[in-house]
């Protein structure tokens, strides 16, 4: 009796309303999961409370101006996404993938630092492999990337190389080198080079600057006097004052055409600059998904 129970209750189940407990879950807000969800924050709360009512278990708990899950919900999680994966792989392998057709809106999240390197290029490309898209790029964010990946809010990420959880893959997409922007033409060797004042950009508030990050494992320390957001603004201040700039070359080249100044060699031998293209691991057989990685693939190795 208990299986006939059991199995009568699941044909009464809406599986739309498992969606919604899943991107709950990971948002753990239902005003940022109703944003996901195209649907109003009262929609949200009554399919979460529809689904409770069939399940007969409670599944979120207010926390702070949040939810958390249950241990019913816990338990719940890692089976239903698994089964969530299998549905859409199903639904996507219905048809094949034809990207001028079904490419649609996409979203990549990249500091906006790298934005100018990559996404005009990214666009140009697809103007002729799939005139239709639409490209959305949106400022990085670190904290929120897994839970942005898994959501569909954003599709991929570019980024340095992160450590990252067992949900996200990721692959080297794009590698470069250091070099010195200056005002004018000189040599310089590591005594110069750590005795000048420095202009350094980053797209964070704090921390160090991806080149001091490895300076610092060599054992350097230099005399940061301006940090700034924009590559285009620390070009302009080099041209003005005796400050130094160090910079991914590929990038110091395209502005040195536009904005002049002296590119010299790095006088430390730095490791190679690693941007690594992020997905989440739902993504990985989802043709859509598996295409644009291709195209972004193939575009920065002809770069």
């Amino acid at each position: 009796m208990k299986s006939v129970h059991d199995s009568s209750r699941l044909a009464r189940l809406d599986l739309n309303l498992f969606r919604v407990f899943d991107v709950v879950l990971r948002e753990r807000n239902l005003t940022r999961a109703a944003e996901v969800l195209f649907l109003s924050q009262s929609a949200v709360s009554h399919a979460l409370a529809r689904l409770r009512d069939q399940l007969g278990e409670p599944l979120f708990v207010r926390e702070g101006r949040g939810v958390a899950p249950t241990p019913f919900a816990e338990r719940l999680a890692p089976e239903l996404r698994e089964a969530l994966a299998l549905f859409d792989r199903a639904i996507h392998r219905t048809r094949s993938f034809d990207p001028p057709r079904d490419l649609g809106t996409f979203t990549v999240a990249m500091n906006d630092v790298l934005e100018p390197s990559i996404l005009p290029h990214l666009v140009a490309r697809l103007r002729q492999s799939a005139p239709g898209a639409r490209v959305t790029s949106v400022r990085l964010d670190r904290p929120r990337l897994e839970r942005d990946l898994a959501s569909g809010r954003v599709d991929l990420s570019i980024d340095v190389e992160q450590q990252t959880g067992a949900d996200l893959r990721h692959t080297t997409l794009l590698r470069d080198t250091f070099c010195v922007v200056s005002r004018r033409r000189r040599r310089l060797d590591v005594a110069a080079y750590m005795a000048s004042r420095h202009v350094t950009v980053s797209s964070r508030r704090t921390g160090l600057a991806v080149e001091d990050l490895v300076l610092s494992r060599l054992g350097y320390q230099r005399d940061v006097t301006v940090r700034c957001q924009h590559y285009e603004a620390a070009f302009q201040m080099v041209a003005g004052s005796k400050f130094l700039l160090t910079m991914p070359r590929r990038r110091a080249e395209e502005l040195h055409a536009l904005l002049g100044n002296h590119l010299l060699p790095m006088p430390l031998s730095l490791p190679p600059l690693e941007l690594h293209l992020y997905w989440h691991r739902q993504s990985d057989s989802e043709p859509r998904n598996q295409w644009l990685r291709t195209e972004l693939l193939s575009l920065t190795s002809s770069l």
